[in-house]
């Protein structure tokens, strides 16, 4: 994240986001596949880091080789063509995005930290501080019920955060800066589309 300072001299919190060039690789159809939707690839690859099938599947579409894949859904009307690049000029400054990844992993937390649960008293020789307290009745039933709050793994979700700014678009270097911030470590992957509610018309 950075910051920058917009038209009033006010100070915005911005991510800086690399975006593209993607390439259509595939195009899915009704008629072949049952749908509409389109394979976009990201990020040049080697062609020796890839095996037989992903050449072939490169080559039956007349697409270069690309490290990352992802499906797109299309919308009624919607047209693309195989090999076509997709760049961050195709986005719009000022238009709302939702910005999907996968956020940052913390590894195994308590109930506190991951649930928000208040803790129990620290004096008094209490030895309930930041134990989950109970779980269940004893008699009956006789088990914990699923879905119970309590410590496991948190972080490393799918995450979406919608409604992000897009402030400013330079394509020259293929960025985006979107206002605050977004799902996931430093140089993850993120899936951006334009906002699918609380879109200004």
């Amino acid at each position: 994240m950075t910051q920058i300072f917009n038209e009033n001299g006010e100070v915005v919190p911005v991510t800086v986001i690399e975006a593209g060039p993607a390439s259509v690789v595939q195009i899915k159809t009704k008629e072949s596949d049952g749908y509409d939707a389109v394979q976009i690839g990201f990020e040049d690859a080697k062609e020796h880091r890839m095996n037989k099938p992903e050449k072939g599947h490169f080559a039956r579409w007349g697409a270069p080789l690309k490290k990352r894949l992802a499906e797109i859904r299309l919308d009624e009307g919607e047209t693309y063509e195989a090999g076509q690049v997709i760049t961050v000029a195709d986005f719009e400054e000022g238009k709302k995005l939702d910005v999907t990844g996968t956020s940052k992993g913390k590894g195994t937390q308590g109930n506190i930290k991951r649930h928000g649960h208040h803790r129990g008293p620290m004096t008094h020789g209490s030895k309930h501080k930041r134990l989950a307290g109970a779980l269940a009745a004893g008699t009956y039933p006789s088990r914990v019920f699923k879905g119970n709050k309590g410590p496991g793994r948190m972080g490393r979700d799918t995450v979406t955060v919608q409604n992000v700014l897009l402030v400013k678009v330079v394509p020259e270097r293929n960025l985006m800066l979107v206002k605050g911030a977004v799902p996931g470590v430093r140089g993850g992957l993120l899936r951006i589309q334009y906002a699918v509610k609380g879109q200004e018309v």
